[in-house]
């Protein structure tokens, strides 16, 4: 996280298990943190995870921005946001700009990004926002982190042999896909491999992690690192998520075998293997540590390399303009 351009920035979120606000304040930024309430057993989906019915947020999000001041644009980052939460803040602010990749609900924005890529993304929104509302969609628009830019300067040609192998599924990782994987590579038989394992400081499995990778000399455990830029070019392959990571792995030209852990990330997945950015093998619920043995048995790394290298260096991957 950075400011340019002299800009003030403010983050608003919620008291929830798991947030992210030391890192935010460590960083220089002004927070404005949410109360906690007792989960309402009514909601479901995705608004069980804001804890609180879209109205309660939108009134206490408002009371906030009162507290702020005029704002030029409100970034909107929440699966159960919508149209109706968006409007209540219209007042309060020159322009909204939502971060979306459901298009599974209307919106009152003016800049909608959607970084994934779809086969069908460029009518994905059409009757979902406003007709003014300037759409930036696909992997051109990437949200990547400055420390990957500075390792494009200098990624490393590969070759297609695997000397280091990247395991991380995200910060969470839930369903501890990194321990089928460390299975399936402890399994796997390789010789002369370092096997980079990290993973997230939210993750509710890291002990048992941390503990399976000292049985094996040559897996190294990680937590909550902040060079993952470094990490991604040092490696041959990666075993990982879909989601936000995917454009981290392909601006670098990092070859993955790849598990959707969650739904919205299944027709994104779905696309990139089509296109042979990955090799894709379905969601978690279909994963195990023979399946992914058997795909690291038989991935083609030389073909998707070949791929990589094209659209790392093309039109699809560049810095957000």
């Amino acid at each position: 996280m950075r400011k340019e351009k002299n800009a003030e920035v403010h983050f608003i979120s919620r008291d929830l298990e798991g947030n992210l606000h030391d890192k935010i304040t460590a960083a220089g930024f002004l927070l404005h943190c949410l109360p906690r309430h007792p989960l309402d057993e009514s909601l479901a989906g995705y608004n069980a995870w804001l804890t609180v019915p879209p109205a309660v947020d939108a009134e206490e999000t408002k009371a906030t921005l009162r507290e702020i001041g005029r704002v030029d644009r409100l970034v909107v980052d929440n699966y159960a946001l919508d149209i109706s939460w968006e409007r209540a803040m219209r007042s309060f602010v020159d322009e909204i700009f939502v971060i979306d990749d459901l298009a599974n609900r209307k919106h009152d924005c003016d800049v909608l990004l959607d970084q994934n890529f779809y086969l069908d993304m460029d009518s994905r929104y059409i009757g979902l926002v406003p007709d003014h509302c300037k759409l930036l969609l696909g992997p051109y628009y990437a949200l990547l982190r400055e420390e990957f830019y500075k390792a494009k300067k200098h990624v490393r040609e590969r070759t297609g042999k695997i000397h280091n192998i990247l395991v991380f599924y995200g910060g969470s990782d839930n369903t501890n896909e990194t321990i089928k994987a460390l299975r399936a590579l402890a399994l796997a038989g390789l010789e002369d491999v370092v096997v980079q394992v990290v993973v997230g400081g939210s993750n509710p499995h890291k002990e048992e992690i941390e503990a399976f990778c000292k049985r094996y000399p040559w897996m190294e455990f990680a937590c909550q690192v902040d060079n993952m830029a470094e990490r991604m070019n040092a490696a041959d392959l990666a075993l990982g998520a879909g989601g936000s990571t995917t454009w981290e792995r392909c601006f670098l030209g990092l070859p993955a075998i790849v598990t959707a852990v969650a739904e919205n990330q299944v027709k994104g997945c779905e696309a990139c293997a089509l296109e042979g950015w990955i090799l894709y093998l379905g969601l978690w619920t279909d994963i195990d540590e023979d399946k992914l043995l058997r795909s690291l048995k038989r991935i083609s790394l030389s073909s998707q390399l070949k791929v990589l290298q094209k659209i790392s260096a093309g039109k699809e991957m560049q810095q957000f303009p």
